[in-house]
């Protein structure tokens, strides 16, 4: 079995896989200083409620977006389950496609993982739109090459700094309007409003644009946890595939063993 761990700002996404198919996942908040130790205490209480053993693991992949806990996850790694990880973008686990931009060593790990599992999965040439801490835009090639994208604060940015400075604004929950009326007759519903709509103004209209400068017709790939949300009230996804990020680390971990 192959152990993967996605690390983003927000949160830790362990998988166990059985070739590509996910048998179990598991979140956790991303912490830096938790340590290798905090990791396995939780980790193989887990794997022993999945009746999975950790001899069963016979390889380990992670990607970070932050560095500080890499130290971390490799401790569990060696110290708890015998094996050195592989650890995306680097050594054996180099990205298998072209980056063809300006600066290729800046390109994120969640956002190559987005680039390799998209292209592997659907064809022609694709943007790849990743609902996180940030949201995130991809232009993929039919061949698979990366040509470049867009980083946009993510929608619970957007109301964190609403919220954090202005004095009466309440906080709200992030959710689909009732309806799609954006003449909202209360604070709190002009505020989902201000935060919902707009943000899907943003993203078909940076879409659009992506897709007249690319020349050809591109299929749109939605993922991250808010792409269910918003694919309920927009029609410009061809396809919402919410373990892109995640399947991309057991596609790179056959490039890198093959």
């Amino acid at each position: 079995m192959l152990l993967a761990a996605d690390v983003g700002n927000t949160n830790v996404v362990f998988a166990l896989f059985e070739g590509r198919e996910i048998k179990a996942r598991w979140r956790i908040a991303t912490d830096p200083r938790r340590t290798g130790d905090e990791y396995a205490v939780w980790l193989l209480q887990l794997l022993e409620i999945e009746g999975v053993k950790r001899e069963e693991i016979t390889q380990i992949i992670y990607a970070s977006v932050v560095p500080r806990a890499n130290h971390n996850l490799n401790v569990l790694s060696e110290k708890y389950f015998g094996i050195t990880p592989l650890i995306a973008g680097q050594g054996a686990a180099e990205w298998p496609f072209a980056i063809d931009v300006d600066q290729p060593s800046s390109l994120g790990a969640d956002r190559a993982l987005n680039i390799l599992a998209a292209h592997d999965k659907y064809d022609g040439d694709l943007i790849v739109v990743d609902f996180g801490t940030a949201t995130k835009f991809e232009a993929i090639d039919f061949n698979g090459t990366y040509k470049g994208g867009i980083i946009a604060p993510g929608i619970n940015l957007s109301l964190d700094a609403l919220v954090g400075k202005t004095a009466k604004l309440p906080r709200i929950a992030i959710r689909a309007p009732d309806d799609d009326s954006v003449i909202g007759r209360n604070t709190e519903d002009q505020m989902l409003i201000g935060i919902f709509w707009a943000h899907v103004a943003m993203m078909e209209g940076l879409i659009a644009r992506m897709q007249a400068e690319i020349g050809r017709p591109a299929k749109i790939v939605a993922t991250g946890g808010l792409a269910i949300l918003f694919d309920e009230k927009t029609d410009i996804f061809d396809y919402v595939d919410a373990d892109l990020t995640i399947q991309g680390l057991a596609i790179l971990a056959e490039h890198a063993t093959s």
